[in-house]
């Protein structure tokens, strides 16, 4: 037997499928023994997908490819064992692991021609097909296409190879088109488009659409609430840390898990501003009706975003600067719900004008919101005068004590869901550390990250431990109701000598402590919301 001969007779194993490379050619008398070529079928599919028996389409186009070289036995074509499969990637790109070692082999030559089922196989892009045609020539190895008769060996054979190369361009631009106005289509009908879901959303995998999770949503509500009091991402961060609040854990669909991670600014700013919770999508630069239910009132929600406008980053409620506002980051407009900011200007003389303006319509001119300016002194001075008569009508403050009295009793049945919902936490991350310590008691040796996860879950039990602490204390105060509402009148006497003697950010600190927001209407209406906390907490 020639060394020729000896080559293409054996019988080479493959992931446990053993692949025939074709037998010898028997030669007539004269006729010289053909060179050997050494062919690699290069086979591809964009998505991952198996039969019951196992065959898929990389196996369909290896047949084939197989097939061809089979028949081309007498000009001495053999395929080499190795094996380009790229299973699960697209055609748009050359990021393909078996195609980068088709092409390493190339350059080794180990490759004089690449065989494929048909060229969209090898790519759909226009420009990176014809730099690996390029490629290909400049290494000597042809190019042939099983199913579209294309050999590179022949003038016809590139042309034709070029033109179907265009048509598997276009066609990839077309199907990316089509599922670009699919998407559009579903997000006009207000239909969940895929992704993690949010916070106080789980995903129905079934019909493909987000439903309420009635504990996250609560956790949700109770952020905006929390903006709103406090103003500061990063003070409602730490409160929402020190309740053992997370972001959303959630689960693939191929079975992998997500663990939520703790909360800071940017996760806070990401879902105050997130138009899901207020049942909408967003399509492009428009927001359209969702199929999901809303978790915040869009009233809540508007009055967020202005004052998440308001304050810019972070932005802080004390005013400052050089003349700054005592009503800075309180005076809301009563048309668009966006904040007034405080600023001034100077007349003739250096007499200076300090006002309040809407932050709509000092962006964007009047058009977009009708509310004046509003003269700086006069709203001051209105909002501390009605302090003035609160300290000095002992009931107006002992009506005033009563409402903010029935606020709080409000907040029983929320605290009483929150601490069914950290009970239900603490119990499930506490089965966690359990199965933690049986894995780390039936192995001697160490295991960095299950200890990891072991000091991340105790961490978090801590802190809804401490949490619960909170609430316990809350509601036994609620309950006890013990607070004489004589002594907040008592208290709130004293505002004018006290509001004497204090400096302006001392003031706004004070000011800030007793209301809760302060509405202007363009019609010259003024409401003014007090914080029941703060009215609470003077006692």
């Amino acid at each position: 037997m020639t060394p020729l001969a000896a080559a293409v007779a054996v019988t080479r194993s493959h992931r446990g499928k053993r692949v025939a490379i074709p037998a010898p050619v028997r030669l007539k008398a004269g006729e010289q023994v053909p060179s050997v070529v050494r062919c690699a079928v290069y086979t591809r599919q964009s998505v991952e997908d198996r039969t019951d028996n196992g065959f898929t389409s990389l196996d369909a186009q290896r047949e084939a490819g197989e097939a061809f070289v089979a028949s081309m036995k007498s000009e001495g074509w053999i395929v080499v064992p190795s094996r380009y499969d790229d299973g699960g990637f697209s055609g748009g790109n050359t990021e393909r692991p078996a195609l980068k070692r088709l092409l390493q082999d190339i350059t080794d030559g180990k490759i004089d021609t690449v065989i494929v089922y048909k060229i969209d196989r090898l790519s759909r892009s226009l420009l990176d097909f014809l730099h690996l045609v390029e490629f290909f020539e400049q290494h000597q190895v042809a190019f042939v296409a099983v199913t579209q008769q294309i050999n590179t060996a022949t003038s016809a054979g590139k042309l034709m190879l070029h033109i179907l190369a265009s048509f598997a361009s276009y066609e990839r631009a077309i199907i990316s088109e089509r599922t670009s106005d699919k998407m559009c289509a579903a997000r006009r009908k207000g239909k969940y488009m895929g992704g993690p879901p949010p916070l106080g959303y789980d995903l129905d995998r079934e019909h493909h659409r987000l439903i309420v999770n009635p504990d996250e949503a609560a956790m949700v509500r109770d952020l905006f609430d929390l903006y709103l009091q406090h103003e500061s991402l990063l003070k409602v961060a730490d409160i929402g840390n020190s309740r053992g609040w997370m972001t959303k854990s959630w689960v693939r669909k191929d079975g992998i898990r997500h663990e939520g991670r703790p909360l800071d600014k940017t996760k806070v700013s990401t879902i105050l501003r997130n138009p899901t919770y207020r049942g909408m999508v967003r399509h492009r630069a428009a927001l359209l009706p969702g199929e999901h239910e809303a978790v915040v009132e869009e009233a809540t929600f508007r009055q967020v975003q202005a004052m998440l406008d308001g304050n810019g980053n972070e932005g802080g409620r004390l005013p400052h600067g050089k003349h700054p506002g005592l009503l800075q980051g309180l005076l809301k407009c009563g048309c668009c719900g966006a904040a007034m900011t405080s600023t001034y200007t100077k007349k003739k003389g250096g007499r200076l004008y300090r006002y309040y303006q809407c932050l709509t319509r000092g962006k964007r001119g009047k058009d977009a919101c009708p509310a004046p300016y509003l003269p700086a002194q006069d709203i001051e001075d209105l909002v501390v005068g009605e302090i003035r008569k609160l300290a000095r009508d002992d009931e107006l403050a002992r009506a005033v004590f009563q409402e903010a009295a029935g606020q709080q009793r409000a907040l029983i049945p929320r605290l009483q869901t929150e601490r069914q919902r950290l009970v239900r936490d603490r119990q499930a991350k506490s089965e966690q550390i359990q199965r933690l310590l049986a894995v780390l008691a039936t192995t001697d040796t160490p295991q960095p990250s299950v200890s990891e996860r072991l000091a991340e879950l105790e961490g978090i039990v801590g802190k809804l431990n401490g949490r619960l602490t909170e609430i316990d204390s809350e509601l036994s105060a609620l309950d006890q109701n013990c607070i004489d509402p004589d002594d907040v009148a008592r208290t709130l006497a004293q505002f004018d000598e006290l509001w004497d003697v204090l400096y302006p950010q001392e003031r706004s600190r004070l000011v800030r402590s007793l209301i809760s927001t302060i509405t202007y209407e363009a019609t010259g209406e003024v409401r003014i919301a007090l914080n029941p906390g703060a009215i609470w907490d003077l006692g």
